[in-house]
């Protein structure tokens, strides 16, 4: 469910502003208000096959996020995939209130079409407050300006990509994606299961923290399953692979700006019995720490 080849759409007639494509993705996380604590999430425009796991999850993290009716704060997510989404149906969200502390707060959300759930999410708050600090170091890393975009790789080797493949990464994003190290899509030599890639929103974002974060947590979905390939000498485009998301968690450390470039670090300590284990580490510009994600995601050769 968490592939990005999960998110394919159809070719625009004309490439879209980018102030368009911010717009459009925040109004696709937005959830419309139904009752009190029930929201349904929209579709995403032009959207086909299975829904991308990343709306899910961040559509369902707003959802609880607009139960919460004071100044706490999202700093952590744990969720698991049930079902593949459908892109023909909107996204059902409910959300229950476990707890509400002073300190902290605790929603559960499940996610559901057709009357089946296809995602639980459960999510806690924290009221701001001062602490022991320490953090894990930024590795060192050529800057985002140094460095090719995504879609320009996209166009310069499309002539070795399959056309859907090809079509899927020339379309634009919100999330603009400049890889570091390994590319996504070509066949290449086992390697070290690590990556890095800087990423950010490709038009300013309004003043809302809390907007910010979830579109964070929609974007941490997109590379991080397929590290744990990189032993292996794979891709999802080159190779017959079903991969998708099964469970992803994600601890906020810091405020964030989806709007500034943001180094996405991963890895992957283990792999075996059709599932792959990945982590991710989400740094600033200025090295610091904003956030750490986890996720186990399915992996099957397909010949």
């Amino acid at each position: 469910m968490g592939s990005l080849m999960n998110d394919i759409t159809a070719k625009p007639d004309k490439a879209p502003l980018a102030s368009e494509l911010i717009a459009d993705l925040i109004e696709l996380l937005e959830v419309e208000r139904l009752d009190r604590d029930l929201y349904r999430g929209r579709r995403k425009k032009g959207g086909v096959g299975r829904v991308f796991g990343g709306q899910v999850i961040a559509q369902a993290l707003m959802a609880a996020s607009l139960s919460i009716e004071d100044e706490k704060a999202m700093h952590s997510l744990h969720a698991y995939f049930m079902r593949p989404g459908d892109e023909n149906l909107p996204i059902i969200f409910r959300v229950e209130r476990d707890f509400d502390g002073g300190s902290f707060a605790n929603r559960r959300v499940i996610a559901m079409q057709n009357g089946k759930p296809i995602l639980n999410l459960t999510s806690s708050f924290q009221r701001k407050e001062e602490g022991l600090s320490h953090m894990a170091p930024m590795p060192q890393v050529p800057p985002p300006d140094n460095l090719t975009s995504l879609l320009e790789l996209a166009q310069k080797y499309e002539d070795v990509l399959p056309p859907d493949a090809r079509d899927f990464m020339k379309r634009p994003s919100a999330i603009e994606l400049r890889p570091v190290t390994a590319l996504p899509f070509l066949p290449g030599e086992k390697r070290d299961p690590a990556n890095q890639c800087w990423f950010r929103a490709v038009a300013p974002v309004r003043d809302d923290p809390r907007l910010h974060r979830v579109m964070l947590a929609h974007a941490s979905d997109m590379v991080l399953l397929s590290t744990s390939l990189l032993p292996h000498g794979i891709n999802w485009v080159t190779h017959k692979i079903q991969t998708a998301s099964l469970d992803h968690a994600l601890w906020f450390h810091e405020d964030v700006r989806i709007d500034d470039w943001l180094l996405y670090v991963t890895d992957s300590p283990w792999a075996g019995h059709a599932r792959g284990f990945n982590r991710g580490s989400i740094y600033t510009r200025e090295g610091k720490l904003i956030a750490s994600v986890a996720q186990e995601g399915l992996i099957r050769i397909r010949n």
